[in-house]
């Protein structure tokens, strides 16, 4: 089974704008398109509500807030989306009606969601997805904001202090889920960082240690390296940030997994390259500096990188 894999997704704010005059189609190049539907399943992390409703939550030290228009879900459509993690800093930006709002506006489309919910036990509830008989076993969680956390009769994300372990509640849903294989896609650490923190990697070797088939992190902004069965930052998948000339937020990875009920057996990735309110395929010096950057964050972990016409693989 492949399982395409995609990292903050941000559908508000001007490519929210964008969406008013332009059609879904507009976001992402046909060429992505057609890479993403190669995959059987494709998870990503929806870096937004999706709602015409709510206001912005009320913490003056806040400085952006995200909200994507209805039409949003036909990009995620368009892609093949089979599950989106809303356990992120933005799923409450507007609040618990724009929340729900998300959670209907994605059941509608048939796509499933988790790391947030109603309550406390939708958020943290596992969703099982499935292709051809393999069934993919999805968590979310997210290790802040603290204050956005569901609560028995409030709605939320699936927040864990994830420096001082696992949650008993994550533990037990790794153990319990019924599935042939299990992803858990965690927002976790600070944004705009190079490389893991050792205290994500710790944390990262836990869940695998309670039984992940394979973890995808995202929260940094920028794409980090694979180890193992951990890919640690997916990166960024469309949005309209400013650039940061260091860290190159605006060139990204799509990632391809193999994925057996044994685990990961080969990853491909495809580099990208995110113009303003729009992904498209990297070419040229863009499409050199992806491939330079993460064989480089791979080989500090360990991990041999090769280029096979336009992807980066690792078996």
């Amino acid at each position: 089974m492949k399982l395409g894999l995609a990292g903050d997704t941000m559908l508000g704010r001007d490519v929210a704008q964008a969406l008013a005059s332009n059609p879904p189609t507009a976001v992402f190049s046909p060429q992505v398109v057609e890479a993403a539907l190669e995959a059987d399943l494709f998870v990503l992390n929806l870096e937004c509500c999706i709602s015409e409703r709510g206001a912005p939550w009320p913490n003056p030290y806040k400085p952006f807030f995200f909200r994507a228009p209805p039409v949003a879900v036909e990009v995620l459509a368009l892609l093949g989306v089979d599950c989106v993690t809303l356990g992120n800093n933005h799923a409450l930006d507007f609040g618990a009606d724009a929340l729900l709002d998300t959670l209907e506006h994605l059941r509608a489309a048939g796509i499933a969601a988790v790391g947030a919910g109603a309550d406390l036990v939708q958020a943290r509830a596992p969703a099982v997805v499935e292709h051809d008989g393999f069934r993919l076993g999805v968590i979310g969680v997210t290790d802040h904001p603290q204050e956005y956390a569901a609560t028995a009769d409030r709605p939320g994300v699936a927040y864990a202090d994830l420096d001082h372990g696992l949650p008993d509640w994550l533990r037990e849903a790794l153990l319990t889920v019924e599935a042939d294989a299990l992803l858990v896609s965690p927002h976790w650490g600070p944004n705009m960082v190079a490389e893991p923190l050792q205290r994500i990697r710790r944390a990262a070797a836990a869940l695998l240690g309670s039984g992940a088939t394979l973890v995808a992190g995202h929260s940094a902004h920028v794409f980090h390296g694979v180890e193992r069965e951990v890919i640690y930052d997916l990166g960024d998948f469309v949005d309209d940030y400013a650039t940061d000339p260091i860290l190159r937020n605006d060139l990204g990875l799509l990632f391809l997994v193999t994925l057996e009920k044994q685990g990961p057996v080969r990853l491909e990735a495809l580099p990208l390259k995110l113009d303003y309110c729009h992904t498209r395929v990297a070419d040229g010096e863009d499409a050199a500096w992806v491939r330079r950057r993460f064989q480089e964050a791979c080989a500090r972990l360990g991990t041999d990188v090769r280029h096979e016409r336009d992807r980066l693989v690792v078996t």
